[in-house]
């Protein structure tokens, strides 16, 4: 495993990867790692404006549900009424009642926690989405509950303290809250301070609780890959360089086109090895994945701006770009009926 930005959360790569890498939670303390969204960054996340539903939701532990509009506020645009836009004085009010706020992927929509999630989505060759919470002293957002990714924890303000429970027992377990029958052993107990960064392997089931103050952390979930991915993946290679019919008319073109799929199917499967099944899955689940925002725009409108100006960059021999020249020939044809 190699990973710059990865590095920069859990210090030697090469240890972390043999020791903890989806086998055993641990908690590092990185020299100074500031995280890219903070308390500052959710107030100007309100201060834009447009923060909304499903971007940003308040939770319990205790089944106690929140309804959106306890959180939310109405606006008219053009005479038309939209709902679920952030309500700092709301948001205030509930977590003064011990909810949690919880912003979704922030990764689409604040740069520089995309350009995080872009790197370290690059680096492992996984999928990676950012979470933000914020949560009062005492208060708990989510029950003890086991995640499909292994999560990186940056403390961001306040104190938190984490449980992290033992790995599945069974093969096939179950994602989200634990049943009320099912009991974990006690892996970790750790408070968090700001600066720390916990780390939780795949399937630990886990839960936090406010510890001192307004308690913020980021959480980046790593997605790996699950039996649905590696069949899809399959299904596509079996199926590759095969043209047929989409549609075939009648029973016997139905038979024939049966015949011809699963002969190539045979033939393909092979040449199929486990790295390359790996490999066509890991393509397919980034291609299918949200994007985060791009490190580098491919074009803003400041730029176009100035590319449109007389004389910029782009603008041709004449110093004007087509829409300048137009411009140009607009006016002047003006002026010459004056």
């Amino acid at each position: 495993m190699e990973s710059p930005t990865l590095a920069d959360w859990v210090g030697d790569v090469e240890s972390f990867a043999g020791r903890q890498w989806q086998r055993e939670p641990a908690v590092f303390t990185p020299d100074a790692l500031a995280p890219p969204f903070d308390l500052d960054a959710l107030d100007a996340a309100f201060d834009g404006g447009l923060l909304r539903t499903p971007y940003l939701e308040m939770v319990r532990s205790d089944k106690v549900t929140v309804p959106t509009e306890a959180y939310t506020t109405s606006r008219v645009v053009n005479g038309v009424t939209y709902e679920g836009f952030a309500d700092r004085a709301k948001v205030l009010a509930r977590l003064r009642a011990g909810a949690t706020l919880l912003l979704r992927c922030v990764d689409q929509w604040h740069r520089p926690t995309g350009e995080l999630v872009a790197r370290l989505s690059e680096e492992l060759d996984r999928r990676v989405e950012a979470f933000f919470f914020l949560t009062p002293a005492g208060g708990q957002g989510l029950a003890v509950h086991r995640d499909d990714a292994d999560v990186f924890v940056l403390q961001a303000a306040g104190r938190k303290t984490w449980y992290v429970h033992d790995a599945p027992a069974a093969a096939d377990w179950s994602l989200g809250e634990l049943p009320d029958g099912e009991r974990s052993p006690q892996r970790l107990h750790r408070v968090l301070e700001p600066g720390d960064v916990l780390y939780v392997p795949r399937g630990f089931a886990h839960r936090a609780v406010g510890a001192a103050g307004l308690s913020a952390h980021l959480s980046l979930t790593v997605r790996d890959l699950s039996v649905q991915d590696l069949r899809t993946a399959l299904a596509q290679q079996l199926a590759e360089e095969l043209a047929l019919p989409a549609r075939p008319l009648g029973q016997a073109a139905i038979a024939d086109a049966c015949g011809t799929l699963l002969g190539h199917a045979r033939e393909r499967l092979d040449t199929i090895e486990p790295g390359d099944l790996l490999l066509a899955a890991r393509a397919a689940t980034r291609a299918a994945s949200p994007r985060p925002v791009a490190p580098t725009p491919p074009e803003s409108f400041a730029g176009t701006a100035r590319a449109w100006e007389p004389g910029g960059p782009g603008t041709g021999r004449a110093g004007l770009g087509s829409v300048g020249r137009t411009w140009r020939r607009l006016r002047d044809a003006a002026r010459a009926t004056d």
